[in-house]
């Protein structure tokens, strides 16, 4: 696994007031043939995905970064999809062994924070069904989000990822000088697993000079099997099956490059 970069220790003027973001959207595709099929992923998605288990994966989050939950707010709805709010703070808070209560956290207005959003959806008359994940990774402080990184891209079984990661506002050292950056980066692709690495294809579109970095990837191995929803493509056709891997392929380049294949 790729070793993230050291944040090296910055002689700093007061608090560090970089604020640190990671954003990833996530899918997951997969070709629903019928009605009935269409309902079962569906279904499948919201058990795999609801508000308790992504809860689970932002705690862990927060426990790899070295990051305190401070509050929680989640919600499923009808008829899918799911959203929670984590409020964090920086380390272990200085207050006692025990969290406070809610009603008492909501008060302390930390700058760092863990969101998750589901948006399942599907095609109208093409037999594709799509399960995507937005997820907000913000702190400040010397914590970092990317350390984060790779056990987000594990927790789920995505075919398409895109991470933005961005560096906002400016901290101080004791002379007084303005740091817009407290470490080194070139590319997401730094802190991304070598594992990773082998499955997807990555692209880069960064904008150095404002401290903003973008990184696309998209699975490389394809098999049907994984892509059809109750039942196998020795079931179908050949021609079927060439038919479903174009429609799915397809989707895949248009969500990887943002924008919509003639004829779509």
């Amino acid at each position: 696994m790729a070793r993230p970069t050291p944040i090296p220790k910055l002689e700093l003027h007061g608090f560090n007031n970089l604020t640190k973001s990671l954003s990833f959207n996530i899918y997951d595709i997969c070709y629903t043939q019928t009605d009935a099929q269409r309902d079962e992923y569906i279904h499948y998605i919201h058990e795999a995905y609801n508000a308790e288990r992504l809860t689970e994966i932002l705690i862990q989050v927060s426990d790899i970064i070295g990051a305190t939950v401070l509050n929680v707010a989640r919600q499923d709805y009808l008829p899918q999809g799911a959203s929670v709010a984590m409020l964090i703070a920086e380390g272990p808070l200085q207050m006692g062994t025990d969290l406070p209560a809610p009603v008492d956290t909501v008060v302390h207005l930390d700058k760092s924070h863990i969101t998750v959003h589901t948006y399942p959806e599907s095609h109208p008359t093409g037999g594709l069904s799509t399960f995507r994940a937005d997820i907000d990774v913000s702190t400040c402080g010397e914590i970092s989000p990317l350390k984060a990184l790779n056990h987000l891209i594990d927790s789920f079984e995505s075919d398409i990822v895109i991470v933005d990661y961005r560096v906002r506002g400016f901290t101080r050292d004791t002379r007084g000088r303005k740091h817009f950056m407290d470490h080194k980066m070139d590319s997401i692709q730094q802190h991304v697993s070598r594992d990773a690495r082998r499955r997807y294809q990555m692209m880069d579109v960064n904008v150095y000079q404002e401290n903003l970095f973008h990184t696309k990837m998209m699975l490389n191995q394809f098999d049907l099997d994984d892509y059809l929803f109750a039942v196998d493509k020795d079931e179908l056709p050949l021609r079927t099956q060439r038919d479903i891997e174009r429609r799915l392929r397809r989707e895949m380049e248009e969500i990887f490059y943002s924008q919509n294949q003639r004829g779509a």
